[in-house]
């Protein structure tokens, strides 16, 4: 008896009894917001939790630095992931981000918080690469849009989970935001039912052939590496923007919620106009109206400021879609890896360049860290030009 061909493998197309590719794709957007909810809701309750740990707000760039920086992690994964196939590493990772993100209210050493936070990265690295394989596997057509609509799971759990974690530890305190991590962890089962099984390539696949990627690789990681950069230092600094004026926890998570809600409208365009239009113009515009559009959110006052969020948060987003299809066509022989390079190690770099624009933050004066991410968003839009136009389609 032969072993299982691709068109066999539970999870595959064509598999007898197959759940139809629609209910694979919402499990997987499902279970991929639970995933970057728990992971990333730190923001939201970032300066109690520094109150907490007795740390300055300069510790802010070093705690973000910390959650995201094993997202580099993601080309390793996304390599191992195609060669032993199936998804346990997508139920691994769900699983390590909920039980990370459920521990973070408990700990009150800072070392401790540390290693919780790099285990949340972990936990992430190992689930999208597998992940958006498996989406990949199941999609034929319009890829890029329904990229997109697995992405929007994400940007919700990103969205959501940081003003419900602020309203956590407002009401009950920091102990209690073990809450959040229930669902994830009442998830795992259903990820290890319905996620696409994947076949592994250790025996077929391809070498890779860095020589030939090299320029275009380099191109989509100081690309994607400014973009993780702009995000991060958003999310991370605009509570701490709003702290600094006396506000409270929900107040500053509300404006993150706002830009990262509004942004899935931004991620499903993307998708959209990439596959009309094509990608560099998306990428281009995307870099250059953020740049623009930071401003009025951080100096503006007042119910306007969660206007301004809601413009900025889908001009943002534009480029989550085509940047991950970007990475899997220079990886056409290693597609995870091509995710991984795109989200997780674009984002460790980004989380690095946090730490370092960090140390700008004062207790009175959070602007310069805007300035610099501003100017640095301009500067994407000359790379996305440079980009060879075999990408761009």
């Amino acid at each position: 008896m032969t072993g299982p061909t691709m068109a066999s493998r539970p999870g595959t197309k064509g598999a007898p009894g197959a759940r139809t590719p629609v209910r694979r794709l919402v499990a997987l957007s499902w279970a991929h917001l639970l995933n970057d909810g728990a992971a990333n809701y730190l923001p939201g309750v970032l300066p109690a939790v520094l109150v907490a740990v007795d740390e300055p707000v300069q510790m802010a760039g070093v705690l973000i630095a910390a959650l995201t920086i094993g997202q580099a992690l993601q080309p390793l994964t996304g390599w191992v992931a195609d060669r032993v196939g199936g998804r346990r590493m997508v139920a691994a990772g769900l699983l390590l981000s909920s039980l990370g993100g459920g521990l973070l209210g408990v700990t009150r050493n800072l070392a401790l918080l540390v290693v919780l936070l790099l285990m949340i990265g972990l936990g992430s690295a190992l689930f999208h690469p597998q992940a958006l394989a498996g989406v990949r596997s199941i999609l034929q057509d319009r890829r890029g849009l329904m990229t997109s609509v697995f992405l929007v799971g994400g940007e919700l759990g990103r969205g959501i989970w940081p003003t419900a974690a602020s309203l956590v530890a407002t009401h009950l305190g920091l102990t209690y935001l073990w809450i959040v991590a229930v669902p994830g962890l009442a998830t795992v089962a259903l990820v290890v039912r319905w996620a696409p099984d994947l076949a592994p390539r250790r025996r077929t696949g391809a070498a890779l052939r860095w020589r030939e990627h090299r320029r275009p690789l380099t191109l989509l990681l100081g690309y994607r590496s400014i973009r993780a950069l702009t995000t991060a230092a958003l999310v991370a600094f605009i509570p701490i923007l709003w702290h600094v004026r006396g506000a409270g926890l929900v107040t500053g998570a509300s404006v993150i919620t706002t830009i990262v809600v509004a942004g899935v409208a931004g991620n499903l365009l993307g998708g959209h106009l990439a596959d009309r239009l094509g990608r560099r113009p998306v990428l281009v515009v995307s870099s250059l109206a953020t740049a623009a559009l930071i401003f009025p959110v951080v100096y503006l006052h007042g119910p306007v400021v969660w206007v301004a969020a809601a413009v900025l948060g889908p001009v943002l987003f534009l480029t989550a879609s085509p940047s991950v299809l970007i990475g899997q066509d220079i990886f056409p022989e290693n597609r995870s890896m091509g995710s991984g390079i795109a989200l997780g190690l674009a984002n460790g770099v980004g989380a690095l360049l946090v730490l370092v624009i960090g140390f700008l933050v004062t207790d009175a004066d959070v602007m310069p860290v805007f300035w610099v991410v501003a100017t640095l968003s301009v500067l994407s839009a000359g790379v996305a030009l440079a980009f060879p136009r075999s990408l761009m389609h």
